[in-house]
């Protein structure tokens, strides 16, 4: 293992990979947060699939597949798209995600129309261009990584600089409009750090998986904090260690594109956040189920309690049947009054009637404050 990590790190072009998808994984992590925050998740898949036209026009008008033109193409497309996400929305009846359905499926089709028509072009230079649907991260260079880096750290500059503004519009941007600020420029400046962390991910994980670059990331980051800069922080570690792990595993594996792989690994981290976080599906499960576990034996207690309160004697025993009766279907007397009966706070008495011991007693007046005083 350490003898493969140590050739991995010694390769040159493993570690022009690897630089790249983790310059990429910072500037994803960081970007995407704002995309899931303000609920626009979708803006990203829309964007990046509307990046398509954007480079096989660019690569028809140039000739040859530079990578200026084609990112220029690239941004020029995907924020003619959201404008025309924009433009319906504002003017028409059509609400927003299905403008946004609309502006996928016609740009993404429209990106495939003029990728084959390229293809048949009696030219060799369109050679390759297909791999930007899903990205060709081993064709990587020095100079590519060199755009990559400096397009990333303007975005992440930006951010940095309008990070009050930008958090205002992501939770209120009604009171950050009182306060003087332009929430729509705000709202176009988020955009464009999108589109450029759209455009330096073509070449690494394609327009096809770089929505789930973005947003997988800051989904799994969501799942471990209410704060929003703890969260933009763990978005891009996610980011940085999902892109790392998949160049090894593209390096280690045979036949397997970086990518995927890498769209793979942070997939597999924001399913496991999903579930297992603190506020994750499982865990908020075992805390409901815990909670009406507790709900239940208070019912008890409190029962036990009532009836006793009848006889005079708050020790009176009860038999499990008459518990049961103004219990709620499916209610499982028994197992609660088993749980108590561990904790010290009721015992049986007979064979089927139970009563509060001097624990449950006291247990009940803290749940009542009526019996507190007593």
């Amino acid at each position: 293992m350490l003898e493969f990590v140590v050739e991995l790190f010694s390769d040159y072009t493993a570690r022009t990979i690897l630089l790249g998808a983790a310059s990429l994984g910072v500037v994803s992590g960081v970007v995407g947060s704002y995309a899931v925050l303000r609920k626009q998740s979708l803006v990203g898949d829309v964007m990046s699939h509307a990046a398509l036209p954007g480079i096989v026009l660019a690569f028809i008008i140039v000739g040859v597949k530079e990578q200026l033109p084609i990112f220029i193409g690239a941004a020029l497309s995907a924020i003619l798209a959201v404008f025309l996400i924009n433009l319906v929305t504002e003017n028409s009846r059509v609400k927003t995600d299905s403008a946004m359905g609309m502006a996928l499926s016609v740009f993404f089709g429209l990106g495939l129309v003029l990728l084959t028509y390229a293809q048949r072009m009696p030219d060799a230079n369109q050679a390759g261009l297909d791999k930007f649907l899903f990205g060709q991260a081993e064709a990587l260079v020095e100079k590519d990584v060199l755009v990559i880096g400096l397009t990333g750290f303007f975005a992440l500059l930006v951010v940095g600089l309008f990070w009050k503004e930008f958090k205002l519009l992501c939770f209120d941007p009604d009171f950050g409009g009182t306060m003087g600020f332009s929430m729509k420029s705000m709202d176009m400046l988020v955009t464009a750090v999108i589109v450029s962390a759209i455009v330096i991910g073509l070449q690494t994980v394609g327009v096809v998986l770089m929505s789930s670059m973005l947003i997988a990331p800051a989904v799994a980051a969501r799942q471990w904090t209410g704060s929003m800069g703890l969260m933009v922080v763990l978005a891009a570690f996610i980011a940085v260690i999902s892109g790392v792990t998949g160049v090894a595993l593209s390096a280690g594996l045979e036949n397997v594109p970086t990518g995927p792989a890498v769209i793979v690994c942070v997939s597999v981290i924001a399913f496991f956040s999903i579930l297992f976080s603190p506020n994750g599906f499982f865990i908020l499960k075992l805390k409901d189920a815990r909670s009406r576990r507790e709900i239940k034996k208070d019912y008890v207690l409190k029962a036990l309690h009532d009836l006793a309160l009848e006889h005079d004697d708050p020790s009176y025993a009860h038999s499990e049947r008459l518990l049961a009766l103004g219990s709620e279907k499916g209610f499982n007397v028994k197992k609660s009054l088993w749980e108590l009966q561990t904790a010290g706070h009721v015992e049986s008495v007979g064979e089927d009637n139970w009563r509060l011991t001097q624990s449950g007693i006291r247990e009940v007046r803290k749940l009542s404050p009526l019996e507190r005083n007593r």
